[in-house]
């Protein structure tokens, strides 16, 4: 598999280096990594492309524009690039409906908010499955910001996604969690740090050893572990004084 990189390793965080927490989606906040492998599966049977299902794995996180060449080389991506990702998608809406939330998901905006961060999520994604993904979220709009993979040119592990979600979240330095090395690789090009948590398929050392700062279980150990980086504590923020910019 190729595997793309975008910059320096990530960095361990000091206490009020980061103002904006950037989430991922899949793996992270809802236990969709799975549906994807299958999804993509089906997508390369279709062209006749044989991949195995365990590298198609280790490639989530990536955005389709980056997963096919990683996974079946630069020839297929020219070739029958576009007709994956379409396959891909129209067999994730197949499945969708069977995605939940993962534990401790529900309420991290509004416990993250709370310590004083901005809050941002930032999907490889299409606009449409990462709006679906945050419907089982009822705190999701309280976000400060959502992008999706067709906001920037490059996907993860590229910086791009995340500076973003930065920057719509009104923030100036990031503090990524994700479940991916992909994640981590984002976090480094973005010159910042990454909390991985475990509910994606990466081992924790494989997570360590790609640049995280620490390694949780799910989502429900994540303030615990932001809760001394936080910038500062301001208190809950009622719905109304946050409006979601969607994607």
């Amino acid at each position: 598999m190729q595997t793309p990189d975008d910059g320096a390793r990530a960095r361990r965080p000091e206490p009020g280096t980061a103002d904006t927490v950037v989430l991922d989606v899949d793996g992270t906040l809802v236990d969709s990594v799975y549906h994807h492998v299958w999804a993509w599966q089906h997508a390369f049977a279709e062209v006749g492309v044989d991949v195995p299902l365990w590298q198609v794995h280790r490639a989530i996180g990536m955005g389709g524009d980056r997963l096919v060449a990683a996974v079946a080389g630069d020839a297929v991506e020219r070739g029958v690039g576009d007709r994956l990702r379409e396959v891909h998608d129209e067999a994730y809406e197949r499945v969708v409906r069977t995605v939940r939330p993962l534990p401790g998901a529900e309420d991290l905006v509004t416990t993250l908010l709370e310590q004083g961060w901005r809050v941002g999520v930032a999907s490889s994604g299409t606009r449409e499955q990462t709006a679906t993904a945050l419907e089982l979220l009822p705190d999701a709009h309280r976000l400060d910001a959502v992008v999706a993979g067709p906001d920037v040119d490059t996907t993860k592990p590229a910086a791009d996604i995340a500076r973003l979600c930065v920057e719509r979240a009104g923030g100036s330095a990031g503090l990524l969690v994700g479940d991916t090395v992909w994640d981590v690789r984002t976090a480094g090009a973005l010159g910042g740090a990454c909390l991985g948590v475990l509910t994606g398929g990466f081992s924790e050392a494989e997570l360590l050893d790609a640049g995280a700062f620490a390694v949780v279980g799910s989502a429900e150990d994540v303030p615990a572990a932001l809760h001394d980086l936080a910038p500062h504590h301001r208190g809950a923020v009622t719905p109304s004084t946050r409006e979601v910019p969607r994607a």
